[in-house]
């Protein structure tokens, strides 16, 4: 089920602008309280607004506000549980979009800092695409050694597609290392 979702959902950047309904935000909210973190000894917290600024040219009703502790594997962490927000929304119906230049409303959550947004709300386009919709370098530009979780790595979510990491998969473990990014990517 997981891997039909990861091969199919989008970022969605047109959204009907009418917000979603309470039992909806609710189930949200309960999803939220059951992500489980990558590093658990990080604190975080996700915020639900209806409002951030930014420079993504999108509007949506509801926005995710990620805050973190500032500690090595912070941004991992947000990452993996904002995944889990990202994948719960598109098997939901909900369209969903990483917001990587975005200010909240609140500055900190908790004592934390602000880390990155998603918007999030019924699509005003197509929610999901097919495999040839997705743009993406191919397996072997990213990657050597055969292990068949590549394939979904590839297809995850990357600012603006720069795909900026390389796996070597060997002996049943895969090793992700980072490429280096452009100054324009920055």
């Amino acid at each position: 089920m997981l891997n039909e979702i990861i091969r199919k959902r989008k970022s969605v950047r047109k959204y009907d602008q009418a917000p979603l309904d309470e039992k909806t935000i609710a189930q949200v909210r309960e999803k939220i309280a059951s992500v489980a973190p990558l590093y658990p000894g990080i604190r975080y917290s996700i915020g639900v607004s209806g409002k951030v600024k930014g420079l993504f040219g999108l509007s949506a009703p509801h926005y995710l506000t990620f805050y973190s502790d500032e500690k090595d594997g912070a941004y991992e962490n947000i990452g993996f549980v904002g995944q889990q927000m990202d994948l719960y929304f598109s098997e939901n119906g909900i369209g969903s979009c990483w917001l990587g230049v975005s200010k909240p409303a609140e500055k900190e959550l908790n004592g934390m800092p602000f880390v990155i947004g998603m918007a999030f709300g019924n699509p005003d386009e197509s929610l999901h695409r097919s495999l040839s919709g997705f743009k993406r370098k191919p397996l072997s530009a990213i990657s050597e050694g055969f292990d068949s979780r590549l394939e979904s790595a590839r297809l995850a979510p990357s600012a603006i597609n720069a795909q900026n990491w390389f796996f070597v998969a060997q002996d049943g473990k895969i090793h992700c290392f980072p490429k280096n990014l452009s100054p324009i990517i920055i």
